[in-house]
């Protein structure tokens, strides 16, 4: 158990019997009466956002997850396939249960990931990431209109809006949390 005062940003809680990550936390002190926190959570494994409104010194039941180091192998369509460094065990995790990162994370690399007891409950992306550009449209001769872009994939699938001069074969910087392209990356 936990105060609901002392909840934290990354805080893992059980609300309702399902594992709940605190996303956001603000504390409010009105003038008159108790203090109490506005919660915004999130269930990791579907996805579902919850507003709470507690007071400081209500009981809160938190939950102990555990980071483990987890290499990204592949993804067959249907799960995602990580093995976890510490072991070498290989756990299948199903594609639905984060739709957004089918595209983000990189075959062979190493992401944290939280459990609670055996459930994957978050893949931390980091915000920023190199991709490889696998396609890219040439870019139409004359075509220099102020802020001309064009779409390209990477060597994830991950469609992305980048300027004209992005080619095919460059690295490029994207933001994870917005998908948009921030700079072009030189070895």
């Amino acid at each position: 158990m936990i105060k609901a005062g002392q909840i934290d940003k990354g805080t893992a809680l059980l609300i309702k019997g399902q594992p709940f990550i605190c996303v956001d936390r603000e504390f409010v002190s009105p003038g008159k009466g108790s203090a109490f926190v506005r919660l915004k959570l999130k269930s990791p494994s579907t996805g579902q956002s919850l507003s709470e409104t507690m007071k400081t010194q209500d009981n809160v039941d938190d939950i102990m997850v555990q980071d483990r180091d987890s290499q990204y192998l592949y993804n067959d369509g249907e799960n995602f396939h990580f093995m976890l460094t510490d072991t070498f065990d290989q756990i299948e995790v199903p594609m639905a249960t984060f739709p957004d990162y089918e595209f983000l994370m990189k075959d062979g690399e190493t992401y944290r990931c939280t459990f609670w007891e055996s459930q994957l409950l978050e893949i931390q992306i980091p915000p920023k990431v190199v991709y490889f550009v696998a396609e890219a449209e040439e870019a139409v001769k004359g075509d220099t209109v102020q802020g001309a872009t064009k779409y390209v994939t990477t060597e994830t699938g991950l469609k992305v809006r980048v300027p004209i001069f992005i080619k095919q074969g460059e690295k490029i910087r994207v933001n994870t949390e917005t998908k948009e392209y921030l700079e072009r990356v030189n070895n």
